[in-house]
């Protein structure tokens, strides 16, 4: 009886072993040198810092923001970073928060190459403005929306028509947060929009198997980038709490980490061991980056993460007689009617 089940047990692991050799050795890295590479909110922060990148890898790199001005700046930046003489950098001013203005963008980037479509779209652009749930409203909640996921659905589905007209074989990488894994007090208004664009990934992994385009979501944590000094004006103190002891990432090494899970082909991208735990414990369908440390990262995060909840549930409940003083000081309680 144990035989067959020594047997059983050593050709799965044999399998398993197989698997990740295959991986590690038959995939073939994703080289931007060369390649037309189309970076929206490549202005500041995680944007900026991967055109830069980018740049330094030999692409010819497109940023598009709404600040001319910064705009302006950044492509003095890649300028600084250009390797060659032919390297083609440019910059676009675009709002991209509706589907007419970010089809427009994707447009005068691929002019600029002949009508080229980019290699590869990399989907920066986003804001966070946290706050109370019970302190929104319609406005703030459909800006939410439109900030955190319509701002990259839009220049997506530009991006998806034209490389499938084209039958172009592009890549399309979306930036998602922690907080498109889980959430917590605070990001009422952000991570929806989050969770939506990894299902939004999700589907489109699926669906552009048909026209060879390549789909990637990256999942950082915490950025140190010009929007972080913004979300942190309007941040609850119980989000602030939750948070100190947050290490996070510089936009140079959260682009680094970024860059270099699309040069590997994989979909879910976490930029640190902590990301990797979130990724693995909720990963659902979604393909392993290898099968083996996936198992740990699984494994960890299913002790780990339990606590880590409870110890976060404790605080906002400790939180509680602070957070009523707060709402009573701002006529909450008080009827409107």
């Amino acid at each position: 009886m144990l035989a067959p089940l020594l047997l059983t047990a050593a050709a799965v692991g044999a399998s398993t072993l197989l698997i990740v050799v295959w991986t590690m050795f038959s995939s073939k890295r994703w080289d931007p040198r060369g390649k037309h590479c189309y970076v929206t909110g490549g202005s500041a922060g995680l944007g900026l810092a991967l055109a830069i990148l980018l740049t330094k890898k030999g692409a010819d790199v497109s940023i598009v923001a709404r600040n001319e001005e910064r705009l302006k700046q950044a492509l003095e930046q890649l300028e600084n970073a250009r390797q060659t003489p032919n390297q083609v950098l440019k910059m676009y001013s675009f709002s991209l928060t509706d589907a007419s203005s970010s089809a427009a963008a994707l447009e005068a980037a691929s002019v600029g190459h002949g009508g080229k479509c980019p290699d590869a779209v990399f989907l920066c652009a986003g804001a966070a403005r946290p706050g109370f749930f019970v302190e929104e409203d319609e406005v703030s909640l459909k800006q939410g929306m439109d900030n955190g996921y319509w701002v990259q659905a839009w220049s997506a589905l530009a991006a998806a028509k034209r490389m499938a007209r084209d039958r172009f074989p592009g890549r399309i990488v979306f930036v998602s947060s922690f907080l498109g894994y889980m959430s917590l007090v605070g990001y009422s208004t952000y991570s929806p929009a989050k969770h939506a664009l990894r299902g939004l990934a999700e589907t489109l992994r699926s669906e552009l198997l048909l026209y060879s385009i390549s789909v990637h979501i990256f999942f950082p944590g915490t950025i140190y980038s010009p929007g972080y000094i913004e979300e942190n004006k309007t941040k609850p103190k119980i989000t602030l709490k939750i948070e100190e002891g947050d290490e996070g990432l510089k936009p140079e090494h959260a682009a680094e980490g970024l860059l270099n899970g699309v040069q590997k082909g994989h979909f879910h991208i976490s930029g640190d061991l902590l990301g990797n735990i979130f990724r693995a414990s909720t990963r659902g369908a979604s393909p392993h980056n290898n099968v083996v440390l996936d198992a740990v990262y699984g494994l960890i995060g299913w002790i780990g993460l339990t606590f880590w909840r409870r110890g976060v549930d404790g605080t906002i409940k400790e939180h509680r007689r602070e957070h009523v003083e707060y709402l009573a000081q701002k006529d909450f309680f008080i009827s409107k009617t």
